[in-house]
This record gives C-alpha cells, sequence and structure tokens, in this order.
C-alpha cells in the first residue's frame, strides 16, 4: 500500500444496540472493500462518547470525492441508525511514521 493522502473520519452514536452494529459492518464490508482508492478501513467505538465510526484512508482526493458523491456514502447514517447528524472530518496525511512496502 502506498502513503494514504487524506484521511476521513465519520463519528456518530447509533440508537442500534452494539452486536446489531457489527453484524452490520460485516455484511457492508464488501461494498467498502470495492471502492477504488479506499486503502483502509478501521471501524472504530468510542466508549466515552458512546460513538461509533470509521477511519478511512483515500488514496487520492478524487477518490475521496467519488466516494462522497455515492450511494454507499449516503446510507451509512441510515444503516447504522445514527442519532443526529454524522461528524465528518477530511485530514491530509503529511507523513507516515512506518512506510508499508
Amino acid at each position: 500500500m502506498s502513503r494514504p493522502a487524506l484521511m476521513l473520519m465519520v463519528r456518530f452514536k447509533s440508537a442500534l444496540p452494539m452486536e446489531e452494529i457489527t453484524t452490520i459492518m460485516e455484511e457492508r464490508a464488501p461494498e467498502f472493500e470495492a471502492l477504488t482508492g479506499l486503502q483502509q478501513k478501521y471501524y472504530f467505538y468510542d466508549p466515552e462518547l458512546g460513538e461509533i465510526g470509521g477511519l478511512y484512508l483515500w488514496a487520492s482526493s478524487e477518490d475521496l470525492d467519488a466516494y462522497r458523491d455515492s450511494g454507499l456514502r449516503a446510507t451509512i447514517a441510515k444503516a447504522y441508525q445514527a442519532v443526529g447528524e454524522p461528524r465528518v472530518e477530511v485530514f491530509r496525511v503529511l507523513k507516515a511514521l512506518r512506510e508499508t512496502p
């Protein structure tokens, strides 16, 4: 994997129990695996805030923009029964501590 150009972080609270959340993650994973330019996605849970989310590593801004305009992105809040609007942040990657081959 080459160094990603961008990181996208999405965080939100869900009305669903954790076991249902993890089932949805597993079911939807192949759709994310098929995305052009998505180098990695980490699913996470913040127990202090009660939020779940995803940290995405993108190869280029064009790939991220294509995802942002996709139907898959548009279904996240509904699929996970998000409470309120998801928080979305985009970061430019400056350096990787460990370069991967």
